[in-house]
């Protein structure tokens, strides 16, 4: 599925290493306890350079990393993230899965078909994120969720970013880029109330990063699969 020993250019393996390193840096800072946290964090940040090159493997480690971020968002009450990650981004990360070994580029399982999304596909996709977000709102307020704007606002990144992965649009990429944003509001805030959770602020940051790289890279996939 990874190709040659130079799958991963030097550049992609000092991103992910450089992301590794001041992941665990943070957990052994501010927190020290939750290891599910680092878990978590470190899978998530690995399957985010595999997403960067349009490997399905990216899409098996997030599955897992929804799993475990939804365990830990339901420790701090942010249950819109839970509810999110385990009912809509887990569910989505399984049928991009599917769409990505469906669609290889040139027979190569190791990069999918990078994909347009058509005026049809984009409508669809704002309407059905503004009717998401409408019925996340009501159903958060009721839970009494923590934080409740940007916890909706999560919901409407994570089901636009979720959406984009499905149909192979490198936009998926910056969907999650602005999704990060909204999670390292959602997380400085709780690290206010509780410093072990700077560690989670962290990881989101070098989600961020990743995010943005992703999206640069499959431009560059889309060009090349293109000429």
């Amino acid at each position: 599925m990874f190709g040659s020993k130079s799958y991963f250019s030097i550049g992609e393996i000092l991103l992910w290493s450089l992301s590794v390193i001041f992941i665990v840096i943070s957990f052994f800072a501010f927190d020290r306890e939750n290891y599910l946290v680092l878990t978590a964090s470190l899978i998530g940040v690995t399957s985010l350079i595999f997403n960067a090159k349009g490997n399905p493997f990216g899409q098996v480690l997030m599955i897992i990393f929804s799993i475990l971020y939804g365990i830990i968002s339901f420790a701090f009450a942010y249950y819109g993230e839970m509810i999110t990650y385990l009912g809509m981004t887990m569910p989505m990360a399984v049928f991009a899965l599917v769409s990505w070994l469906k669609n290889p580029y040139n027979e190569n399982k190791s990069e999918v078909k990078v994909s347009t999304l058509t005026k049809k596909n984009a409508v669809f996709m704002w309407i059905a994120a503004a009717v998401v977000t409408v019925l996340f709102y009501f159903i958060l307020e009721y839970f009494g969720t923590a934080n409740l704007l940007p916890s909706t606002l999560s919901v409407t990144t994570s089901f636009v970013a979720a959406y984009l992965t499905f149909r192979r649009s490198p936009y998926f990429a910056l969907a999650y880029a602005a999704n990060d944003v909204v999670l390292i509001i959602l997380w400085v805030l709780a690290t206010i109330e509780d410093m072990h959770y700077a560690s989670v602020v962290v990881c989101f940051v070098a989600f961020l990063v990743n995010d943005i790289y992703g999206y640069i890279n499959w431009q560059k996939m889309k060009a090349r699969q293109k000429g």
